[in-house]
């Protein structure tokens, strides 16, 4: 319990931090490359939605999914309780413990963000506590900021059909703390699967 405690926590105080310091200290759209590194970015975004701003269904459907995210974490939050109790591996602990501290992190960006923040313009930063907040509760948007366009504006080979000639940037993809916890719990289970869900053996009584 104190191990995934420990996660939790740390990856949270990582996100928010991060967070706060990007919303706080750049404009809407800015961007800085960090060591000269064209593939290594810090470009401030805010994420209405899901997964590459997916949208839908306006406020409703932005209160919908913060509602469903909450019922998600806790249910994730049922399954660290249930696998440290039942003494799982600890791989597996790991895994659900950055999962849920990411999950956590997205949802605290939803819940308070447009309480706590003005709204960001692209020529100055946001206020923490600002008089004139940007939303309600519930109706936060998500921060992201790490982008690593390792591959940009390369053209295909035309003789590939449908898109060939068509510029392409491999690994568009903004994202933060929370969503890189998520991804790495994510592919825990799935390199450790075996260790994570062993099978158990029957008996020769079960058989």
């Amino acid at each position: 319990m104190k191990k995934a405690f420990f996660i939790i926590i740390i990856i949270l105080l990582i996100d928010q931090i991060s967070k706060i310091y990007v919303k706080t200290h750049f404009e809407l759209g800015e961007t800085i490359y960090v060591q000269d590194w064209s593939w290594f970015r810090i470009h401030f975004v805010q994420n209405n939605g899901m997964a590459w701003g997916t949208e839908f269904g306006g406020k409703t459907g932005k209160l919908l999914l913060t509602i469903f995210r909450l019922f998600a974490v806790t249910g994730i939050a049922y399954w660290l309780y249930d696998s440290i109790k039942s003494k799982k591996h600890q791989i597996l602990i790991v895994a659900i413990s950055l999962i849920i501290a990411g999950a956590i992190g997205n949802i605290i960006d939803s819940l308070f963000y447009g309480l706590l923040f003005d709204d960001p313009q692209h020529n100055q930063v946001a206020t923490l506590f600002a008089e004139n907040n940007y939303a309600s509760l519930f109706h936060g948007k998500v921060v992201d900021m790490f982008y690593f366009p390792i591959i940009e504006n390369a053209t295909l080979p035309s003789w590939i059909p449908f898109i060939g000639g068509k510029t392409f940037t491999f690994f568009n993809a903004i994202f933060n703390v929370a969503d890189s916890a998520i991804t790495i719990g994510v592919f825990l289970l799935i390199l450790f699967n075996k260790k994570a869900f062993p099978k158990e053996e029957l008996s020769v009584s079960d058989a």
